[in-house]
């Protein structure tokens, strides 16, 4: 059965913001939180700076202590423990190790954080399953969403942060910070950030910016100056870092995908097929590549195939079976 570890603000009043800290950050790495421990833990954030510099102490330690548990001096000095306390119940000799084993740690953690050099990153790795998505808060209170397969690797230091986006699509909306400009590496471009909310994603053979609001400056190896985009503007640039020129983007389609929809607006089907492919296991294929040309217009949930289907049936006389491999082809009907 599950224990909840904070359920609310409130309940833990008496406790100190790094005890608090340190709870959160062991229930945010649990497979068992919840997204309402996700909201209970923003709202903590949100009561006090405090509370932010708590929680980036503690997950810095939290860190530490991950790169340090299969350390080989700490095993070691268990191994001393268990022989130095000459008792031969087991149940007695389990807590003498394990608490020199914990003490160790803490000092080494301590020890690691106090000569962690000025500007030093920490390093945060987030990623998403294939038909999962992701909603998380940086320590600096920047809110990320990370679609389906998609991977990012976050470095905060002291005067910089920066996320290395390795695959798929994420939308961010970055909380301010004069001191600790933001940027995305993708491909062999960066886009900085002026304050606001864009996506940045990387496909097989380009990269693709789009600007919700705000500013960003996108650059590349190629480019001599950055390109800054404005709301509703979108720019790509191929894996040599050549930049097509800016042009429209469609914020329905846009705003569609983080809450769980996927926008097409005469779309083709093939097109559709790829982008809804990208949320399941289970891949829908075409009998024959001139069903590929049909235009569809159309909001589907995400993952839900069986929507989809029922639509292209009933809609454009297509009818799907299922294949060998277990994939779904669609076929078109006859008669």
């Amino acid at each position: 059965m599950k224990t909840t570890l904070l359920t609310s603000t409130a309940d833990h009043s008496a406790d100190s913001d790094d005890d608090r800290a340190s709870a959160w950050v062991a229930l945010l790495d649990s497979p068992e939180c919840t997204s309402h421990d996700r909201a209970e833990f923003d709202r903590w954030l949100d009561e006090s700076p405090q509370h932010v510099l708590a929680y980036v102490e503690a997950e810095r330690a939290h860190q530490a202590a991950a790169q340090l548990k299969n350390d080989e001096l700490l095993q070691a000095a268990a191994r001393i423990a268990w022989r130095a306390t000459g008792r031969d119940n087991s149940r007695s000799r389990w807590w003498v190790p394990t608490t020199l084993v914990a003490s160790l740690l803490v000092a080494t953690v301590v020890g690691v954080n106090w000569l962690r050099a000025p500007g030093e990153p920490t390093v945060q790795h987030y990623a998403t399953a294939i038909g999962e998505q992701r909603s998380l808060r940086l320590a600096d209170g920047t809110q990320v969403m990370l679609d389906t397969d998609s991977a990012i690797v976050a470095r905060f230091g002291d005067d910089r942060r920066e996320i290395e986006l390795d695959r798929g699509r994420v939308q961010f909306q970055v909380a301010a910070d004069a001191a600790r400009p933001f940027s995305v590496k993708a491909g062999d471009g960066v886009i900085r950030d002026i304050g606001t909310t864009f996506q940045v994603s990387k496909h097989a053979d380009s990269i693709n910016v789009g600007l919700i609001e705000g500013s960003v400056i996108v650059s590349s190896g190629v480019a001599q100056v950055g390109s800054t985009l404005n709301p509703g503007q979108q720019i790509s640039y191929d894996r040599s870092g050549r930049m097509t020129p800016a042009e429209p983007l469609d914020l329905n389609v846009a705003q569609a995908w983080p809450t769980g929809d996927l926008v097409f607006k005469n779309s083709r089907l093939d097109t559709l097929l790829t982008e809804m492919n990208r949320y399941s296991s289970t891949k829908l294929l075409l009998a024959e590549p001139a069903l590929g040309e049909i235009t569809i217009s159309g909001v589907f949930h995400i993952g839900d195939q069986a929507s989809l289907l029922k639509a292209l049936e009933q809609g454009w006389s297509l009818r799907a079976e299922q294949g060998q491999g277990g994939e779904i082809v669609l076929h078109r009907k006859s008669g």
